[in-house]
Formats: C-alpha cells, structure tokens, sequence
C-alpha cells in the first residue's frame, strides 16, 4: 500500500490515553497520530477529511498547549446533524484523534474509561466542530473555510468525465493529481492559515 508522500508532511499529533495505558496497549498510553489514520478509517481522502483532521489536530493544541491531550477526556460538538453532508464522516475522524463517542461507545471498565457521552451532533454552536476538556471545562469552536483553498477548475471539468467512466486513463491520472494536490494545499501549504481554519472562543 502506497499513500501521496505529502501525507507524511501533514501535522501530526501525540495524545495519552488512559486506557491504552491501563491495558498495556502502548508505552505509557501514549499514541500517534498523522493523516495517514483518517484515510485509512474513512477509505479515502479529500478535502472534507483533510479539513476535520486539521480542525481536530489545531483544536487539541489549542486546547492543551505544551501537554499531550487527554483521548477520552474530549467532548465534541458538531453543528450538523450527523446525517447531514458528510458531518458523519467528519465526526469519525474527530472520534479517532479523540476517542470521543456516543452511546454505541466503550462502556468502560468498573466505573473508568466510560467513552460514551463524548460525541453530538445537531449542537447549539457557531463553528463547525467545538471541543471541551472534562477535566478543566475549557473549550474552543473551529471552522473549516474550504473555499481558502479552491478546486481548481479543471478539476470540476473533469470529475463528470472520470466519474461516468467517459475519461481517458490520462484525465483519470490528472484528476486523482489535481483532487490530493488540493488536499496537500490543506494540510501542507496552508496548514497555518487563519482563512482555512478559525478557532473562535466556546465557553
């Protein structure tokens, strides 16, 4: 299996998990993860996805600074209704970086590590995606601006061609260039910008 190399170049972040640590799933209950993750959990890769990992990855920066953050002590809160667009897709890869769930999540064991009641959807917010701490209540709202970074116009040129099969095997090579160029303009070239991803305040 063979991924874009920029995939390597995208942020990436530590977290400590609690129960990862307690059942001896990695030194310290500390984990990794990079951009390669989300593609794997969604099966692909685009601008969508590439705009919730960052979201998810600036968010828990913000919210913890020097420290790792805490997988499972997270609450995520998405605007949308989790049937909406592609809100779903975006709350699994928040759930990934997180460990944040609803009911469906691990129960915990003897009372600890409970992971439900960490994820929502239809929420009463501004931004996009908000994220909470449990322990210290501090939270933050963040926003993807896709727009930042437009499709190229030959991209959408080409999409109906390669989607109904009517492309050349030429168009179909330049249009997967042209969709993870874009995506690498995400999470490379603009990672930092302020017009693609905004943090705002959640109290």
């Amino acid at each position: 299996m063979s991924f874009p190399a920029f995939y390597d170049q995208a942020p990436r972040i530590r977290v400590r998990d609690p129960l990862s640590a307690f059942l001896g799933a990695s030194d310290d209950g500390v984990l990794e993860y990079g951009y390669a993750d989300a593609v794997r959990l969604a099966g692909h890769s685009c601008p969508t996805l590439a705009g919730a990992y960052l979201m998810t990855v600036k968010a828990l920066n913000h919210l913890y600074g020097d420290t790792l953050p805490e997988r499972g002590g997270i609450q995520v809160h998405f605007r949308e209704a989790e049937t909406t667009s592609a809100t779903g897709v975006m709350g699994r890869v928040a759930a990934l970086l997180t460990g944040a769930a609803g009911d469906d999540g691990f129960k915990g064991i003897a009372g600890h590590f409970d992971r439900r009641d960490r994820l929502f959807f239809g929420a009463n917010i501004t931004g996009d995606v908000a994220f909470r701490r449990l322990d210290t209540g501090a939270g933050v709202q963040a926003s993807f601006r896709g727009a930042a970074v437009p499709a190229s116009p030959e991209t959408r040129d080409l999409l109906p061609a390669v989607l109904n099969g009517a492309g050349s095997a030429e168009d179909a090579q330049c249009f997967r260039a042209l969709w993870q160029g874009r995506v690498k303009a995400i999470l490379v070239d603009h990672a930092d910008d302020p017009a693609l991803v905004d943090l705002s305040a959640w109290a």
